[in-house]
């Protein structure tokens, strides 16, 4: 259930990692009124001091923050081998919890943060939230109509040069637990999910073009970081309802003109915008016709970066439920290893079959907030 009316009260939120992300979290923190930002934490004690200011909250250190009676709820926003630590510390200290993606960094991670989270009944949710925006939402709305008939298949496409090009310290993304997939994918895996439903099984192939990246920008500009984990991966998503999904997710083309995702069906087919945004153009083709742009037809106009806790706390899922809101971390387990199992199956070349269970989101309708 992912519904229920919105609560008449604040959540009192703290926020640990203070790294560049943080600051797209703390706008819609300070404009949301339902959501009270009371600290950032950081290992870096000065910058979540200077973080903290932005936001008009304390810093202060993370056993600080944890310890903290009027923290109610933690967003997470460590790097990916971290997210299950300081998870399951905030669990613990009896604190729900919005994480951003991927999850967790496994999946056998993911488990341990979801059981822990139920077994203290205490809210456990997940970004990416971007899928709660008008342009998803959009595409959820016609698909909900029958506009496009019964959808049968998708395509999702992320193509670029790299990280490396931009990013001063790109290391992560060629190493194990990085790559376009994990890096991306949960954007595109999330967005899939909320408009054809779960997933059963995967299957993928992957590949590496390079062995080395040259670093383009930084102080470390010309530096050469080796490439360990797969940089280009092809899946095959079969969902539960008996649609098909193909996943192209690449550090290694130069572009792509075609569209982030598009999805088709026995009437028509849709192009979806970049899930990466929380909005974006909508277009709808029946045979033979032109692209036609659709009218915004649901989801969080304005969205941005925390409105998956927002939603978490308009569904009621802090008043007593933590099962209410759709930024689940069912949802984000369920997405996560879908992810890692693309990638075993491009390894092994067999079939994986998807164990975890989350329900397809409720749409969200239009709303001002």
């Amino acid at each position: 259930m992912n519904g229920g009316p919105a609560p008449a009260r604040r959540l009192s939120v703290g926020l640990i990692g203070a790294g560049n992300i943080s600051g797209q979290y703390i706008e819609t923190l300070n404009r949301l009124d339902d959501l009270h930002l009371l600290a950032v934490a950081d290992l870096d004690l000065d910058r979540a001091r200077q973080v903290a200011e932005t936001g008009r909250a304390h810093g202060m250190s993370v056993e600080e923050l944890l310890a903290s009676p009027d923290v109610e709820a933690v967003i997470n926003l460590t790097i990916p081998r971290a997210h299950a630590e300081t998870s399951l510390a905030a669990i613990a200290a009896g604190k729900g919890v919005y994480v951003e993606k991927p999850f967790a960094a496994t999946v056998a991670e993911g488990r341990a943060m979801l059981a822990a989270a139920e077994a203290s009944g205490v809210v456990m949710g997940s970004a990416p939230d971007t899928v709660l925006g008008t342009g998803v939402q959009t595409a959820r709305a016609a698909v909900d109509a029958g506009l496009i008939g019964t959808p049968m298949s998708a395509v999702a496409t992320m193509v670029t040069p790299g990280h490396e090009r931009w990013h001063p310290n790109p290391d992560f993304y060629y190493q194990p637990g990085g790559g376009p997939l994990l890096d991306m994918g949960p954007y595109y895996v999330t967005s899939l999910i909320t408009l054809l439903g779960p997933v059963t099984s995967v299957i993928g192939a992957a590949s590496a073009t390079r062995s080395e990246r040259e670093i383009g920008s930084g102080p470390r500009a010309g530096e050469r970081v080796p490439v360990t984990t797969p940089s280009h991966i092809t899946g095959a998503l079969i969902h539960a309802s008996g649609a098909i999904s193909t996943l192209v997710m690449s550090f290694d083309g130069t572009a792509s003109q075609a569209p982030p995702i598009e999805v088709h069906g026995t009437e028509a087919s849709l192009s979806v915008p970049d899930p990466n945004h929380f909005a974006g153009e909508v277009q709808l083709a029946h045979a033979r016709g032109e692209w036609q742009s659709l009218e915004v037809a649901g989801g969080y106009v304005g969205a941005a970066r925390g409105y998956g806790l927002a939603d978490l706390l308009w569904s009621g899922a802090f008043d007593g439920d933590p099962t209410l809101g759709r930024a689940q971390g069912a949802l984000g387990l369920h997405v996560l290893e879908v992810m890692s199992g693309v990638l075993t199956a491009a390894e092994t070349g067999a079939s994986v079959t998807i164990s975890s269970r989350a329900d397809r989101p409720s749409a969200v309708p239009l709303d001002q907030r």
